[in-house]
């Protein structure tokens, strides 16, 4: 079927490949949270710079739109990153996971 999942094999194990919205609904690491929240940050200080209804320097708008690309990149690839199954890292994390494991069985039951 032209819409199944891709799957990769490394060795004699299967690798199954997430589509976009299986990643995004993965849980994130809070080092990754902390991250896009940042970026987030950053996006929009530099877009309230470049929408300023003033005169600015074109140095300052050159920064603030290159702050708005980098914020952008930034909370878009933090998003996307999860976390392995296996090592959660924090309390937070711990509880993620947790939270996760009960959700899958009755996913696949579903399936």
């Amino acid at each position: 079927m032209p819409f199944d999942k891709p799957r990769v094999t490394q060795g004699n194990e299967k690798i199954k490949i997430m589509t976009l919205v299986e990643r995004y609904k993965k849980p994130t690491p809070k080092f990754f949270r902390t991250l896009r929240n940042i970026g987030i940050a950053l996006a929009t200080a530099g877009g309230a710079i470049i929408a300023a209804p003033i005169a600015l320097p074109a140095t300052l708008v050159t920064i603030a739109t290159y702050a708005t690309v980098a914020g952008t990149v930034v909370t878009a690839v933090s998003q996307a990153v999860t976390a392995d199954k296996d090592s959660p890292s924090t309390s937070s994390d711990q509880r993620a996971f947790a939270k996760a494991k009960k959700e899958e069985p009755a996913k696949a039951k579903k399936e």
